[in-house]
């Protein structure tokens, strides 16, 4: 009788206020709430909105089981590493119904699948010349791009860090600046001579009054607003401009904007740079995600065993 009077919460009302509460009380960035309502949704689509008291172990093997065959309308299944992303988000959203003291499976029962990291791609400095050698500096594209690959070595910021800059973020002088990345946490960001010089290079002809640090020179933009927004070049533009010179420079191997901040990381290992450091400065909360740059610095490790080891 007692239990027939407990007041039902279901899921997709508790998935609301779960991830309303991540940016209001975790101060957490309205993405990383997207993200967590996406994963979470998937199990009420599994259960059909459900009351969260009914999420049992057996239920939850059953959508383990059912995310492992899930497939997309392309055909297209649910790697490893995403369904992992589906059992974190689920794991954070017990926590939260624990702590409100909500009736629920308990976070610790979600057990995560072992995932083996993918080996970091990365570009040698000799690759980098090669990419950059194709890049024409005759035209304001070209001297956009090469602002843009010359910032992204030099900093090595995420893609949606760069495409978020505005022109009043950088100090071209002081050649260092501040930016938000994930979680909403803020790092010093330090550039090159080189890269400084090539903003400035591509800065001095811009005839316009726009805020974004790189625009687009498309003809189909149309201006929405004053912000400028309208013109600011996306992720997927950043991404076709490093793999066309890339491919120019005849580089096979798989190149991405994040291929960048893998070679800027590697360059400052390989170079003598300690591990928090580079830490630090690729903003990472968890030195274990910097951890996986360690193995690609082999080479430069031998050679320093082979120069001062005594026999």
């Amino acid at each position: 009788m007692l239990n027939s009077m407990r007041p039902k919460h279901y899921l997709n009302d508790m998935i609301y206020d779960f991830t309303e509460s991540l940016e209001v009380e975790g101060g957490r960035s309205s993405k990383t709430a997207q993200n967590y309502s996406h994963y979470l949704m998937r199990l009420s689509e599994f259960t059909d909105n459900i009351d969260v008291a009914k999420i049992t172990p057996e239920l939850i093997r059953k959508y383990r089981l059912w995310l492992n065959r899930y497939k997309n309308d392309n055909g297209e299944s649910l790697s490893i590493l995403t369904q992992n992303y589906h059992l974190i988000a689920l794991r954070g959203f017990l926590l939260y119904l624990s702590k409100r003291g909500i009736e629920s499976l308990a976070p610790h029962m979600i057990e995560l699948p072992k995932v083996h990291r993918k080996q970091v791609t990365f570009l040698h400095i000799d690759e980098i010349e090669r990419l950059i050698a194709e890049i024409k500096t005759d035209s304001d594209i070209g001297l956009r791009d090469r602002a843009i690959i010359e910032l992204l070595f030099s900093s090595g910021l995420r893609i949606s860090e760069l495409v978020g800059l505005n022109r009043d973020h950088i100090n071209t002088k002081r050649r260092e600046f501040t930016v938000r990345g994930k979680g909403q946490k803020d790092r010093p960001v330090f550039i090159s001579k080189t890269a400084t010089e090539h903003i400035e290079n591509y800065l001095s002809v811009r005839n316009d009054s726009l805020a974004p640090l790189f625009i687009s020179y498309s003809r189909n933009t149309q201006e929405l607003d004053n912000s400028g927004d309208y013109r600011r070049l996306t992720p997927r533009s950043i991404q076709r401009i490093v793999n066309k010179y890339a491919r120019l420079a005849g580089i096979t191997k798989h190149v991405s904007p994040h291929t960048m901040r893998h070679s800027f990381a590697t360059d400052l290992l390989m170079n003598g740079a300690d591990i928090r450091s580079v830490q630090d400065m690729l903003g990472h909360s968890n030195i274990s995600t910097t951890q996986i740059y360690t193995h690609v610095t082999d080479e430069h490790l031998r050679e320093t065993h082979e120069k001062f080891h005594s026999r």
